[in-house]
Parts: C-alpha cells; sequence; structure tokens
C-alpha cells in the first residue's frame, strides 16, 4: 500500500526504495539473514535505512517504533538508527498520537540488518506483553490483557487485528519511507 500511494500521489523517489516480504521469519530468520547475507559491503554501505513492521494492528495494541539511539532501553541500533526514531516520533508527534519507543530484542528481521551495521528501526504494535494501565489511558483498550493474545495462535488471522490501529500504523510508514525516499542528506 505504501509502494501504491507513493505512486499515486506522485512521488518519485530520488533514492532507491525496495520493498521487501520476508519468509521464515518465525523459523530463524531466514528470508531477512539471507537477503543481508547477500548484500556486498558496498551494498550495506549505501543502505540509508531498514524499516522494520512486525506487527502492525495488535487487536489490544499499541503504538510504539524502536529506540534508534538508546536512550531508553540501552540498546542502539548501527549509526544511523537514531534518525529512524526521529522520523517515526515526529509523525506521531505532528499527528497528535501518542506514541512509545521498545526496545531492540532482536526478535524480529531488523535483527539481520542491524548485525550487518546498517541503519534500523521500525514499527511494533506487540504480541503477548500485558497493557498496562497507562497505555490503556494513551491507546485505549483493555489494561491486564495481552496486546494480541492470538499471538502464535490458530486464532492469528486477518480478522484479528486493529483496523484503526493498522491505519495509523500504515500511515507512519508511508511517512518515513517517503521521508528517506526523498531525502537529500543523512
Amino acid at each position: 500500500e505504501t509502494a501504491r500511494w507513493m505512486k499515486e500521489a506522485g512521488i518519485e523517489p530520488l533514492n532507491r526504495v525496495v520493498f521487501a516480504f520476508w519468509g521464515a521469519e518465525e523459523d530463524g530468520l531466514d528470508g531477512s539473514q539471507h537477503y543481508v547475507d547477500e548484500l556486498s559491503k558496498a551494498e550495506k554501505d549505501q543502505t540509508a535505512a531498514y524499516l522494520n513492521v512486525d506487527m502492525g494492528a495488535s487487536p489490544n495494541g499499541v503504538r510504539s517504533f524502536h529506540d534508534g539511539d538508546g536512550s531508553d532501553f540501552g540498546d542502539a541500533g548501527p549509526s544511523g538508527s537514531d534518525g529512524i526514531e526521529d522520523v517515526f516520533e515526529r509523525y506521531f508527534r505532528e499527528n497528535a498520537l501518542p506514541a512509545e519507543s521498545t526496545v531492540f530484542d532482536g526478535g524480529s528481521d531488523y535483527d539481520a540488518f542491524m548485525q550487518g551495521g546498517i541503519p534500523v528501526g521500525g514499527l511494533f504494535s506487540g504480541d503477548v506483553e500485558k497493557k498496562s494501565k497507562a497505555q490503556v489511558q494513551s491507546y485505549g483498550g483493555v489494561a491486564g490483557k495481552d496486546l494480541d493474545s492470538c499471538y502464535h495462535e490458530a486464532c492469528d488471522t486477518i480478522g484479528n487485528t486493529n483496523a484503526d490501529l493498522l491505519k495509523e500504523m500504515s500511515a507512519a510508514l508511508a511517512y518515513a519511507t517517503a521521508s528517506y525516499a526523498l531525502a537529500t542528506r543523512g
């Protein structure tokens, strides 16, 4: 949808944009790892950002972006990851949408890019963590309930999504993608 929106909006990227959908994420992150392993050093050096979306519309979810500079959780991404965090943070602030940072825990496809020295960041709406009372005040939902009680369960289907959160997170992704597509400097 981001690619379609960019085309319909007449956005002509100044920088190359690649959209990738990984296989084997739940089986060892094999798809993204293979992709990064096949990149030359020059290709890695030319990659300004890897934007990851994992869990983008959890039914009892939150709006979160990765802590690229490490200021909240202590584990920063490679140089440039702070800029990705800033782009997502700016989008949510400019659209008056509460959002919070989330830790890089290595459990998603960004890990291969991070280990390859490529700036990483992304969006995450939550999985098995319980929603806090403070999060309910910011995002609504039910305190004490999993952000996504169907995570890795048979009920984890397209019907198990928060449509409003999907729209908000998709718009944040489109904003960040267009920002990097049109960037003229770091």
